[in-house]
């Protein structure tokens, strides 16, 4: 039909910012489009209580899980196998056994009332002495009655230390460790070339 004269456009009227109109309390939509119904209220209230029954109950799960990261519920490590321990030395004694090889028996605190004569030697005008140490199983070689020059040796085993006399008539050698006395053998050299040594079995 052919446009009525004299009647306006409707013309759609766009508020500024792009908002909608601000309905009145009064406006009956306004529990429609405005508002959340009382009823959805209770169901949002509902939902989100389940939710956080839900994450509770995850959680007890996984804590409660066998194999987890508790350090209470972990398996323990296996335990280090038993060490041996070292022997109660006496005061002053500083060294036993592989630990005296090498060292001064006198510096070591193996010498004196812990040491004694197991087998001894005349070797021209002197004598040469095995010094054995049962507190630090250990033994060493003893010249005395020397000149300088005249040297000293103790073996046992694959070990063996050297003493020489420097400025004194006597000299010992540091220390070879040894399960008894017996395993320890003393030789010595003079300087006029004469040579001899104990008898283990002596």
């Amino acid at each position: 039909m052919p446009a009525q004269r004299g009647a306006a456009p409707h013309v759609h009227q766009q508020h500024q910012g792009g908002q909608r109109p601000e309905r009145y309390a009064g406006d009956g939509a306004g529990t429609r489009a405005g508002g959340k119904a009382p009823g959805g209220r209770r169901k949002g209230a509902m939902l989100a209580v389940g939710a956080v029954g839900a994450l509770i109950v995850a959680v007890g799960a996984v804590l409660l899980a066998p194999g987890g990261d508790d350090p209470a519920k972990a398996t323990p490590p296996p335990s280090a196998a038993p060490t041996t321990a070292a022997p109660e030395l006496p005061v002053g004694v500083e060294c036993s056994g592989t630990d005296c090889a090498g060292q001064d028996p006198e510096e070591m605190g193996c010498g004196g009332d812990f040491a004694r004569t197991v087998s001894s030697a005349v070797v021209g005008g002197s004598k040469v002495e095995v010094r054995y140490s049962e507190v630090c199983s250990a033994a060493w070689a003893r010249l005395s009655e020397a000149a300088i020059g005249d040297t000293v040796r103790i073996t046992a085993g694959k070990g063996a230390q050297d003493g020489e006399v420097m400025g004194d008539t006597k000299a010992y050698t540091p220390m070879v460790a040894v399960k008894k006395a017996s395993d320890a053998n003393a030789c010595a050299t003079l300087t006029s070339g004469t040579k001899g040594c104990t008898d283990p079995d002596e």
